[in-house]
Parts: structure tokens; C-alpha cells; sequence
């Protein structure tokens, strides 16, 4: 039998938060000295690419899928999105909001709450995110796929697009 390999504590406590991240689980900030601070602080680009990674998984299409459902969503700009003038955060950032936001509606806070401190669609506070009834054929792919696989009233993982990171429930 093979001897179990020594890890050190921060190792085992960043691979969990890591693990935790690419899941879409909460990421709990380890307790660390001022050496491991450092250490722990060059860890922080990996949940960022954990949160892109999610945000562009590939979804199936559900066999049992209507024609039209119904969406609420958040949407959180980059520089560089279309139609996201004025925007100044990274794509990584972005990302890294719009998982705020979810786990934020995870947490039990009010979606359209969230939606008028998060998202940065024109109009979306005054609406709480809906985009009333669609079809496959009315958004982005990558939107639709993500959307369409949702159970009725369920929330999303993040989800990016051409125009940035959505967070999605599904209202019908």
C-alpha cells in the first residue's frame, strides 16, 4: 500500500474553494498567514477561470423542452461586450459578478432586488429582468441552451453570451 502524501493545510483548504468554484458552490475565503496571504491572493485568477469555464459549459438540449418559456435574468457587462459602452470592468470580473448575483439569489435574496443592483440592461430594474416569453429562436444560443434546460422555477449558472454573463430562472 502506497503512503498517503502530506499536504499543507492551504493547499487542501484552496483545492476545496477551487473544487468549490468550478462547481458553482460558495467560495469560502481561507484563514492564512501573511506568507500564505500572498500565496493565496495568486490563487484568486483560478475561481475567475472556474466562473468562465461554467459560463461557457456546453448544455444538451432536453428532449421533453416546450416551444416557449418564460425568463427572468441578470446580465452583467465587460469592456468589450457588445452593446456594453461605458463598461469598464474585465471579462473576468464580470463573470465574477454575475456569480455574485446568483449566489445572492441562492441565498434567498429577491431576484428582482438583485436584478436593480446587478444587472446593467437598459430597463431591467423597471421590469425585474423578464424578457416575457421566448422562443429558442429569440435569444443567443448559448442563452436559450442554458434557459431551456431549466425546470420551472429554477435558477441558472452563470451563462455567457456576446453581450456578457446572465444569470437565469426560468418563470414558466
Amino acid at each position: 500500500m502506497r503512503p498517503l502524501e502530506r499536504r499543507s493545510p492551504l493547499v487542501l483548504v484552496l483545492g476545496a474553494a477551487l473544487a468549490a468554484a468550478a462547481c458553482g458552490g460558495p467560495q469560502a475565503a481561507p484563514a492564512a498567514t501573511p506568507g500564505e496571504a500572498a500565496h493565496a491572493e495568486a490563487s484568486a485568477a483560478p475561481s475567475a477561470a472556474a466562473c468562465l469555464a461554467a459560463a461557457s459549459a456546453k448544455r444538451q438540449a432536453r428532449a421533453d423542452e416546450p416551444s416557449r418559456i418564460g425568463v427572468k435574468h441578470v446580465l452583467v457587462r465587460y469592456a468589450g461586450a457588445d452593446r456594453a459602452e461605458g463598461a469598464t470592468r474585465t471579462r473576468e470580473e464580470a463573470c465574477l459578478r454575475a456569480m455574485e448575483a446568483r449566489d445572492k439569489i441562492r441565498g434567498g435574496a429577491d431576484f428582482d432586488e438583485v436584478v436593480a443592483q446587478y444587472s446593467e440592461e437598459a430597463g431591467a430594474a423597471s421590469r425585474g429582468g423578464s424578457l416575457g416569453t421566448v422562443e429558442r429562436a429569440d435569444v443567443l444560443p448559448p442563452f436559450a441552451d442554458a434557459a431551456f434546460e431549466l425546470d420551472l422555477h429554477q435558477l441558472s449558472d452563470v451563462v455567457e453570451t456576446r453581450y456578457g454573463f446572465h444569470v437565469i430562472f426560468r418563470t414558466e
